[in-house]
């Protein structure tokens, strides 16, 4: 299931975080990378670890969780730390897989990568290319969304981000580990989420059928997640 999440950032909240990292160290893109996407990369990422990349980061995760949908959408137990990317000059990251298991340098915190997300930082008209393209079975499908949107989407599959010829494309990225492991009923716990929060603004909480969906979502999620 791919998702795209709307204003998880203001255009305030983009400007912001624009200010804090834009003067920040950026360097080598490969400081993060696996083996395989090694060869397939060449970007610049803001120094992982920075007092800089801290205060953007926290920034983003303040905002992700107040994002209902997002919360919905992916049922996070756990975060990797947001990092920070920046293309321009032709710089493209080829198709690769995400590592299955994400490590922090220097610390015991670990996850294993369920979901992957991009937080769009610079306005689709800024720039030329860039496109995330993700592949499944349907084929592929191309995100270039306007800054403060995110897309989440499977780690699993084969991605990559198509050479940028025009401007810079500025974006956060991370990936999160899921309350709930299997991808199907992720995706049927998120349908029914939504469900009952449309049948709950036009009947009431209070709803006989309301409750009873809202019953049944938690019981599913008592049988499904890790918490």
């Amino acid at each position: 299931m791919m998702l795209k999440i709307e204003n998880v950032l203001s255009a305030d909240g983009v400007a912001q975080l624009r200010a804090i990292i834009d003067g920040g160290d950026w360097i080598d893109g490969n400081e993060t990378s696996g083996h395989q996407s090694r060869t397939a990369k060449r970007n610049r990422q803001l120094r992982q670890g920075s007092d800089t990349a801290h205060e953007a980061g926290r920034l983003v995760l303040d905002a992700l969780g107040q994002t209902p949908e997002f919360v919905a959408g992916a049922l996070p137990l756990k975060v990797f730390p947001p990092l920070f990317n920046r293309y321009e000059g032709g710089e493209t990251f080829g198709d690769h897989v995400d590592n299955s298991i994400r490590r922090l340098e220097g610390t015991d915190f670990r996850i294993r990568s369920d979901l992957s997300a991009t937080l769009f930082l610079s306005e689709p008209g800024s720039y030329d290319g860039g496109e995330l393209v993700v592949k499944d079975l349907f084929g592929e499908h191309r995100v270039k969304l306007p800054a403060g949107d995110l897309v989440l989407y499977p780690a699993s599959s084969v991605h990559r981000v198509e050479p940028v010829t025009r401007g810079a494309r500025v974006a956060s990225f991370f990936w999160l580990q899921s309350m709930v492991r299997d991808p199907t009923q992720r995706e049927q716990l998120y349908r029914l989420d939504r469900a009952v929060r449309v049948l709950s603004a036009d009947r009431g909480p209070e709803d006989e059928a309301v409750l009873e969906l809202t019953n049944l979502y938690h019981n599913l999620m008592r049988s499904w997640a890790d918490a």
